[in-house]
């Protein structure tokens, strides 16, 4: 959709997310981030005299034999990047009891995400899913390109409601073939993505951000209310004082954590867990600043 075309909330919103995500980039995640994620390899510099201890295979032969006497190559990391963001767009994205809907969430943490990687000249590339691909963007560097990532996770209107997340690891590995940063962003409350995970996960360095609600892990006391699935539509009324719902309700939440925190370590997989009702940098600073002091051991 051309930017003419879009209302002008939409607009608004987006520029109010650019200027939000671009503060924190600047202030909290720049550093981090050029120093968590490794580019693809090293590339020649340059050449420079060879020395006592310099490794033999490195001699430059070509200048070499010009000069006289030995010269090595020098390599520096190569820095560019494709992050990929896999963002979760079913139905369930429009749930949020508090402050913001999952889905305005993953919008701002892919937002900050995308502008942390323009900053150190890296390529973003999207893809929305459901349990069908709903739209894939093609990595691409740039601010225009980071909005036009921004505009396509407002207003792009899913075909399907459902979540496959397997189906959506699946496809991104056909489309990201080079190994990429990728942030699988979702509220994980689907099943049968494991295989898909360990595939993409050995590929790719592979970041999950778990975006949930405080309506997920307990049921407030308000009597009887109806509650609706957000991706099937099933509607059913449920009585929210009785303690045994509540403490059953409680009890699946717990477990579904622990099995999902379970997975991702099995897998070497780092994950993120946020909420709706708190604010999203903190847990996403602690996590760089984690990951960066692992990876200078």
């Amino acid at each position: 959709m051309p930017a003419a075309a879009l209302p002008r909330e939409v607009i608004r919103t987006i520029r109010r997310i650019e200027i939000r995500t671009r503060r924190l980039v600047n202030e909290s995640l720049a550093g981090e981030y050029h120093s968590v994620f490794r580019g693809r390899g090293m590339e020649f510099s340059d050449v420079r005299e060879y020395q006592m201890g310099d490794d033999i295979r490195t001699i430059d032969w070509n200048v070499t034999s010009r000069m006289g006497h030995p010269f090595v190559k020098k390599y520096v990391e190569e820095r560019e990047l494709t992050v990929a963001l896999v963002v979760d767009a079913s139905g369930s994205r429009e749930f949020g009891s508090v402050r913001r809907l999952k889905g305005e969430m993953a919008a701002e943490v892919s937002a900050l995400l995308a502008f942390s990687a323009i900053k150190n000249n890296d390529r973003v590339g999207l893809l929305l899913f459901s349990d069908a691909i709903e739209k894939y963007v093609p990595p691409k560097k740039g601010r225009t390109h980071v909005l036009r990532v921004i505009r396509e996770l407002l207003v792009n209107a899913p075909v399907s409601r459902g979540t496959d997340i397997g189906a959506a690891l699946d496809y991104s590995m056909r489309v990201f073939r080079r190994r990429s940063v990728m942030f699988l962003i979702s509220d994980f409350l689907a099943k049968g993505y494991e295989r898909p995970l360990r595939r993409a996960a050995r590929r790719h360095d592979l970041v999950a951000l778990v975006i949930g609600d405080p309506r997920e892990e307990s049921l407030p006391d308000v009597g009887l209310i109806e509650i609706e699935d957000a991706e099937t539509g099933e509607a059913m009324v449920i009585d929210t004082t009785d303690p045994v719902l509540q403490r059953d309700y409680k009890a699946r939440a717990i477990a579904r954590r622990a099995e999902r925190k379970k997975l991702f370590q099995s897998m070497g997989v780092d994950f993120i867990e946020l909420s709706t009702d708190r604010p999203y940098d903190v847990p996403l600073v602690r996590f760089f600043e984690a990951r960066a002091r692992r990876t200078r051991r």
